[in-house]
């Protein structure tokens, strides 16, 4: 049987990973052009430095090897129950305590490079898939809404909790929320701190097609083989978006600075709000064991209240 003939769900990608790296895995699928990339930050399952700069790299590799015949590239996870936790918490807590603002800064900006990059698809012709399996919350929402299309199982849970720690989130999450669902709904994510179901976010339009548990990667298929019969006008329908809706790396980076100035100025009763939160996503384990998905962000604003 060939490739090509395999049925969906069973379809694998070439084995071995691209580049080498140690947080990021990358494999192909000529078949259908497309690249899967899979995000495991270690020792926690966020964004962090090494994840960033893996990330950054692989990125630079699309936007430069055109000879590569990539039509679609997914971002995914390989961490069970978890897409992504988002930003190093551990890290902006140390940072903050320090008033290192240069290398929170740096750290920032390494964020929205990345986003970036995959809002203008690399300045090439390439779709953009997110496929979340799990718990994205903060830095890994924003991640996710940056895709083309936002795929998402139907126990993955989303969530922006900043505000539980007297912060918002500073890369990207009201610039591309208030373009897809308007600025009064993003205005009530943003600042409620609250988890969503996928079936939720469904609803709202912020998760583009829903699937079953177990078959995220089926659906990523099926999206693509009906994409590519109207690639054309796919394509050019989101070249007329974007000029009617642009993101600018200039209005990302001016959010970001306002992101680190805010976060400069948190004080010990909001930093221990974060620590709460980060010993939450810290499940102790062996580096071999999988990653328990968070229950409630919700539940820790009123024990937090109660001190």
């Amino acid at each position: 049987m060939k490739n090509d003939e395999l049925p969906l769900s069973n379809r694998p990608a070439n084995s071995g990973s691209l580049f080498g790296y140690t947080q990021l895995t990358v494999r192909q699928d000529p078949v259908y052009h497309m690249e899967w990339c899979y995000m495991r930050g270690f020792p926690r399952p966020c964004m962090t430095p090494t994840l960033l700069s893996e990330s950054k790299d692989y990125f630079h590799h699309l936007s430069v090897q055109t000879e590569r015949d990539i039509q679609y590239l997914v971002i995914a996870s390989s961490v069970p129950g978890v897409y992504s936790y988002g930003g190093d918490l551990y890290l902006f807590m140390d940072l903050i305590r320090n008033k290192n603002r240069t290398a929170l800064f740096h750290y920032a900006k390494e964020c929205i490079d990345a986003l970036y990059a995959k809002i203008v698809r690399f300045n090439r012709e390439i779709t953009v898939i997110g496929l979340v399996q799990g718990d994205a919350l903060g830095g890994g929402f924003e991640c996710a809404l940056a895709s083309d299309v936002l795929i998402a199982e139907k126990s993955a849970k989303f969530g922006l909790p900043e505000i539980l720690f007297n912060l918002f989130p500073g890369m990207g999450a009201y610039s591309l929320l208030s373009r897809k669902i308007g600025g009064a709904m993003a205005d009530r994510m943003i600042l409620g701190g609250n988890l969503y179901t996928a079936q939720e976010l469904h609803h709202l339009g912020v998760v583009d097609i829903l699937a079953e548990d177990g078959e995220g990667e089926k659906a990523v298929y099926e999206y693509v083989k009906r994409e590519t019969k109207f690639r054309n006008g796919y394509r050019s329908y989101r070249k007329a978006a974007n000029l009617v809706n642009p993101v600018s790396y200039s209005e990302l980076f001016r959010i970001t600075k306002v992101w680190v100035d805010t976060a400069l100025r948190l004080e010990p009763r909001d930093l221990r709000m974060m620590e709460r939160l980060v010993s939450r996503q810290s499940v102790k384990r062996s580096p071999s064991l999988p990653v328990e998905p968070l229950k409630d962000v919700g539940k820790l604003a009123s024990t937090f209240v109660q001190d």
